[in-house]
């Protein structure tokens, strides 16, 4: 079987039988030509699913078997005792002495620090000249 390009788009392949490809023969006649069913691979009987290289039968027969495996396996014990409270789960923070939560008495608001930047930026444009 040679790959043929299709002569009308000369982008997409023929097979031996067609004379346009199925694209072009959509565009033209407004329809999709008509598709060879695909068989399971498995069993090489049943049709296979749209999408699926399998048939509906098979696929069962794959989750039946998917679902004993998982039965078979154990659930793993971490062996954690349970917590009886939430005074277990937070850490008692009161007694630590962080600098960032400290009282902001002497801080600037947001416009006072734009006021003094602008301030700043200008003591430095008139050092420069």
């Amino acid at each position: 079987m040679t790959l043929v390009k299709c002569p009308r788009c000369e982008l997409n392949y023929l097979r031996n039988n067609e004379s346009i490809c199925k694209i072009c023969h959509r565009e033209l006649y407004g329809n999709q030509p008509i598709e060879e069913v695909e068989t399971c691979s498995t069993c090489n009987e049943a049709p296979a699913l749209p999408g699926k290289d399998v048939c509906l039968y098979c696929l069962r027969e794959m989750n039946k078997q998917k679902g004993v495996k998982e039965e078979l396996e154990e659930p793993v014990e971490i062996g954690l005792d349970p917590v009886s409270g939430m005074e277990e789960m937070i850490p008692d923070i009161a007694n630590e002495d962080d600098p960032d939560f400290h009282v902001m008495g002497d801080a600037l608001s947001l416009e006072e620090m734009s006021e003094q930047e602008d301030n700043d930026s200008d003591d430095d444009e008139e050092n420069d000249d």
